[in-house]
């Protein structure tokens, strides 16, 4: 399946969320993902544009998600992020990170994410918070001009859009830092 989004960066998810209250948006669910990138021991997905992931969702409020193993494709040119997406549903993520190894997957990443996501307009609308790098939203749909049209809607059409993803956004940031990529997480209560 082609995934077509526009990533963009928010101070606060609170007017996004507002507008889509507002729009008659349907909420769809609440999670914390632990995502775990993988590749090749050579890093030839990586290289290749490629990439692939494991993630185990714990719901926090809305309909039941699954934990899945996902294979990303290399970008494709446009105005937004476009590329070759395949998910499976995994029983496990644990499982399915075990098979991967035996295969010879080495785990380059793992990090958390909370995701409120919404639906409106034919479009999938995701409030993401990241450690470290803070508050996206973002919008996936089934073409461009759809996305476009709930970005401008929603009352986002001036933010720029980030063209990479969440894995290469945090390396970056935890190579600057000195800080653990296999590790990032939100801070424990009574930390």
């Amino acid at each position: 399946m082609l995934e077509i989004e526009a990533k963009l960066k928010v101070d606060s998810h609170a007017p996004v969320r507002e507008r889509l209250e507002a729009c008659s948006a349907r909420f769809a669910y609440r999670v914390l993902e632990e995502n775990h990138i993988l590749d090749w021991a050579d890093g030839s997905l990586r290289a290749a544009g490629c990439g692939l992931r494991v993630r185990r969702c714990r719901v926090l409020g809305g309909r039941p998600v699954s934990d899945t193993l996902t294979y990303k494709g290399p970008r494709q040119p446009g105005p937004y992020k476009k590329r070759l997406e395949i998910n499976l549903a995994v029983e496990s993520a644990e499982a399915a990170c075990a098979l991967l190894a035996a295969l010879g997957c080495v785990q380059v990443m793992r990090f958390e994410k909370k995701r409120e996501v919404w639906e409106l307009d034919g479009c999938e609308v995701a409030l993401d918070e990241v450690p470290h790098l803070g508050s996206y939203v973002e919008i996936e749909g089934p073409d461009n001009e759809a996305i476009g049209r709930l970005q401008e809607r929603m009352g986002l059409g001036n933010c720029p859009h980030i063209s990479r993803g969440y894995a290469s956004l945090l390396g970056e940031f935890c190579r600057a830092e000195g800080l653990d990529v296999t590790a990032i997480a939100f801070p424990s209560p009574g930390r």
